[in-house]
This record gives C-alpha cells, structure tokens and sequence, in this order.
C-alpha cells in the first residue's frame, strides 16, 4: 500500500520549498533511495536540476531530467513531469499540482508545500484523492525549510 506525507513548510516562499525538496532529496539518495521527482513543466524541472547542483556546498547527488530515455546509470534522480520510468517508481516527490498516476502504485509520494492557499488549496484536492484511493496519509509540519 502506498504511503503518502505531506509536509507543509510554514514559509510561503517556493524558492523555500525547493530548497527544503533537495535536502529531503538527498536524504532519500544517501539512504539509497533513487526517486522521482515529479514536476509540472520543463521550466520547473530545471529549477529542481539546477539546485540540486548548488544548494549546498560539497553536496553531489546525481541526477538528471528525464526526457523520456533511460539514464545510462541507474543510480541515479530522475526528474521531469512525464510518468517515471518503472526503476523510479519506488518513491516519488510530487513537486507538480497534479497526484501521480494510481496506476503507477509507488510505495511512497512525498508531497512538499509552501503555506500559500493556493498551494494548500491543491494539496487539500490531492490529500482527498489519495484517501479515496486508499493510500496512507500522514501530515508533518516541518519545523524549518
């Protein structure tokens, strides 16, 4: 069964949630984890690249936008809004407005907001769709970004 958290910044900020999406990222990829990070746009999913690279110094995670061709190396974070591959569907960050595809059925989605209403808005829309998929959901409040 599919295990749903929500964590929702106290910070309106999106350059906040980003930031606090590529420390979660790379706590997922030193724990071994390589996840998804599903986005809305190209525009987004450069973002998240480009920061991966840069938010904190001496930090490597490898990864890569996913144009719809497989990496070379599997150990690696794929991130775009097209559906993830079959290796990347273990645990997926939903940084995009929409709740993946049910038929993807990944073990775990971690959803990241910012305490704007209209992220709020959508993510109260996606928390109901997962409870009336029957998925686990659990809110956290993080203390920081």
């Amino acid at each position: 069964m599919t295990k749903v958290s929500f964590h929702i910044l106290p910070t309106e900020s999106q350059q906040d949630k980003y930031l606090f999406a590529c420390k979660m990222i790379e706590k997922a990829y030193r724990s071994g984890c390589f996840c998804y990070v599903m986005t809305d746009d190209d525009k987004q999913s450069q973002l998240i690249d480009d920061l991966l690279w840069t938010f904190r110094a001496g930090s490597f995670i490898p990864h890569q936008i996913y144009t719809g061709e497989l990496p070379e190396l599997e150990k690696v974070i794929l991130i775009g809004s097209l559906a993830p591959p079959e290796n990347w569907q273990h645990t997926l960050f939903n940084l995009s407005a929409r709740c993946p595809d049910p038929e993807l059925k990944p073990q775990r989605i971690l959803e990241i907001l910012d305490n704007s209403e209209t992220t709020k808005a959508a993510g109260r829309d996606r928390y109901r769709q997962y409870q009336q998929s029957g998925m686990t959901v659990i809110k956290h409040k993080p203390l920081k970004a």
